[in-house]
């Protein structure tokens, strides 16, 4: 392959394969036959073990454990790779330095984990089998850089054409070691802690951050044109840090299965994952992980088809690339829905890439993400009321990104500082709609030095005890919030309070009506259930103009009622704040389904609407169709005529009305991607 070629492939669209070799599948597995299968499931890019735990070539690098099944007579990791190129399939190269062998650790016992009573981390001493320990290695020690990780990186690159390199679990495990309590020193000048708790906040981001420049510096220096892929997270990672190490994103955006019904994978994962990952303007679409099987601990079945469908079907609906992780190869997989379904939706995919590409979002609404339960509440409750989004990390907002958008959401547990103040008041002042919730904001706001009067209240704040049997009162008449819900003044409410005056200019569109009962007597006797005070001026939500645009604060937990309560009057609440914010009416408006995502990317020929069904109880057993869903697309000159679908094929009807084309999709069973010109 040329060298321009393979400097590009990376930033095209890419549909990965990842079947997880066992050490055992190697005696069977036939390197043309395999790159046959992988082309005909859609495969463009295909990751393959080759080194780490283990070595899937004829290594010559000491403690590098050779995998027992190679064939003799040829290079297996060689011939796949050709196979695979000759089928235009990219090989990104597995690494896994994260373990090792015990017979290494009885060698080099310096290179391995310890804990705070200086036992190593033994990995598999319970399995049943003919297998050897697996040792837990240092990210500080000489395992994971100079002694063998460097070495294996030369050696694969100078001899195998690989299009990619990509670290399985590269991330950081506490460490009481010698060399982690010297390097702790040396960084902060003080001893390293006897728990992790007390550890520096940016401790194990700056051991990863080190560990992976050294491998890197290693790679651009034997192959200065292959990327290097690495994981980010939703919560613990510094998602900065891995953009500044590596040229491509992954995250696996699901929990398992097999942890039980109570502890069901959050519905909204794979999207919000997505949407994180596209925040970082430099770095191309993050790849989206989906394990084919329930969990770790079932590895040799697949997800229910339904349900794996579903995760798929966000990845791309949400702008990222797809990334099947299978246990095993297609000859060795026992459970052989999982190839029909990664074959399926691969196909899907090829449909909906010329029109991706090239393609930014649509979203106008623009949700500041914290990683707190409100903002998870404020995700569900957008995708539950079919409201596009996109995420901001609060220092990208504070870059001066919130231009383009007409909302932007500031949830509790947001940490506030005078540039997030300062960026918050332009975006208003420009037009924008703000909307800040929390009990928590008045103090953060002080220990940042700043109190906008945008906020519309006095600096003063008085945040009370844990309400319950409270409610929300609607206030005024025709209020926009209401809208839906006009036969009720009063919706619940619970949690705590942020008492506050309002500025004499702001516009109290909700007060506070306190508890009647306490809550361990509230369900009897109903005969003195009736409400003491059935009115207050405490607001709940006020209103203030700023400039050319408005902002809406809520002194209380909404985040956290949305996330557990999941009730339809707060998700209308929310819709009806998002839609007045914005002006009265979203520039796509989708037909409320309970279950439904939607998504927007546009370009200057035309707009894609991505529909993503979940609806039915989770894990979903069976995808029950939607019908009849309309989705309305306006805003500005009407430059939109017709609409088709892009993954059935079908031509759409459509209504011109007078700001707006009306688009009617008669059923969305799995996906549906609706393209509008």
């Amino acid at each position: 392959m040329s060298g321009e070629a393979q400097a590009a492939w990376w930033k095209e669209p890419l549909r990965v394969i990842q079947p997880n070799l066992q050490v055992r599948d190697t005696a069977c597995l036939d390197p043309e036959r395999l790159a046959d299968q992988m082309a005909e499931m859609g495969a463009n890019v295909v990751v393959l073990n080759v080194g780490g735990i283990y070595a899937w070539y004829p290594t010559r690098v000491a403690n590098h454990t050779v995998n027992e099944y190679l064939p003799a007579d040829f290079d297996l990791l060689e011939e796949t790779i050709r196979a695979m190129h000759r089928r235009n399939i990219r090989f990104v190269a597995r690494f896994d330095f994260s373990k090792a062998e015990d017979s290494i650790y009885l060698r080099h016992p310096q290179w391995f984990v310890r804990d705070i009573h200086g036992e190593p981390e033994v990995i598999g001493a319970r399995r049943p089998g003919q297998w050897s320990l697996l040792m837990s290695t240092c990210i500080n020690g000489d395992y994971r850089a100079d002694a063998v990780a460097i070495p294996i990186l030369r050696e694969v690159l100078s001899r195998y054409e690989v299009d990619g390199v990509f670290f399985n679990n590269p991330g950081y495990l506490p460490c009481f070691c010698d060399g982690c309590r010297r390097k702790y020193r040396e960084t902060y000048g003080e001893d390293l802690p006897d728990s992790v708790a007390r550890f520096r906040p940016d401790w194990a981001s700056r051991c990863m951050r080190d560990n992976i420049h050294k491998l890197r510096e290693c790679i651009r220096r034997e192959r200065p044109d292959i990327p290097l892929i690495l994981y980010y997270g939703l919560y613990r990672d510094n998602i900065h840090d891995r953009a500044a190490t590596a040229d491509l994103l992954c995250i696996e955006p699901q929990d398992v299965l097999s942890l039980g019904h109570r502890n069901i994978p959050d519905f909204w994962k794979p999207a919000l994952s997505i949407k994180l990952g596209r925040t970082l303007e430099d770095t191309p679409s993050p790849f989206g992980i989906v394990h084919s099987c329930p969990g770790m601990d079932w590895r040799h079945t697949g997800l229910p088809v339904a349900e794996y469908r579903f995760w798929l079907s966000q990845i791309t609906a949400n702008g990222g690339h797809i990334w099947h992780s299978l246990t095993g190869m297609p000859d060795t997989i026992r459970d052989k829905r999982i190839l029909e379904v990664v074959s399926e939706q691969n196909a899907k995919i090829k449909r909906v890439e010329p029109y991706m590409a090239g393609a930014e979002s649509g979203s106008e609404t623009v949700l500041i993400w914290n990683g707190e339960k409100s903002a998870e509440g404020w995700t569900e409750g957008l995708l539950e009321r079919q409201v596009p989004f996109d995420l901001l990390l609060p220092e990208q907002a504070e870059a001066g990104r919130l231009d383009g958008y007409k909302v932007a959401i500031v949830p509790e547990g947001t940490q506030w500082t005078r540039a997030l103040v300062d960026a918050l008041g332009r975006f208003a002042e420009a037009g924008g709609g703000v909307i800040v919730e929390g009990t928590d904001f008045a103090d953060a706001l002080a220990a940042a030095g700043s109190f906008p009067d945008w906020l519309g209240i006095a600096p003063e704040t008085f945040v009370g005890e844990e309400l319950a049997a409270s409610y929300i009162r609607f206030e005024g008449t025709d209020n926009p919030l209401q809208r839906g819900m006009e036969q009720t003044e009063l919706i619940p409410h619970r949690g705590k309070v942020a008492y506050c005056r309002p500025a004499a200019d702001a516009e109290v569109l909700a007060t506070l009506v306190p508890p009647f009962s306490p809550l361990e007597s509230v369900g009897a006797p109903p005969e003195r259930a009736s409400l003491p005070v059935e009115r207050t001026d405490i607001p709940l939500i006020l209103r203030r103009a700023f400039g050319r645009g408005k902002v809406l604060l809520l002194p209380f937990s909404f985040g956290a009622l949305l996330k557990e309560y999941r009730l339809n009057e707060h998700y209308l609440l929310l819709r009806n704040m998002v839609q007045w914010m914005a002006g009265g009416r979203l520039n796509v408006d989708v037909s409320h389904a309970p279950g439904l995502q939607v998504t927007v990317f546009r370009r200057d020929d035309g707009w894609l609407i991505h529909l993503v069904n979940g609806a039915g109880t989770r894990p979903l057993t069976a995808n029950l169709p939607i019908h009849d869903v309309t989705v309305k697309v306006g805003g500005g000159p009407l430059p939109f005529t017709r609409a088709q679908a892009v993954i059935s094929g079908a031509e759409l009807q459509t209504a011109r009305q007078e700001d707006h084309l009306e688009i009617r999709v008669p059923v969305i069973r799995e996906w549906e991607a609706v393209w509008v010109q």
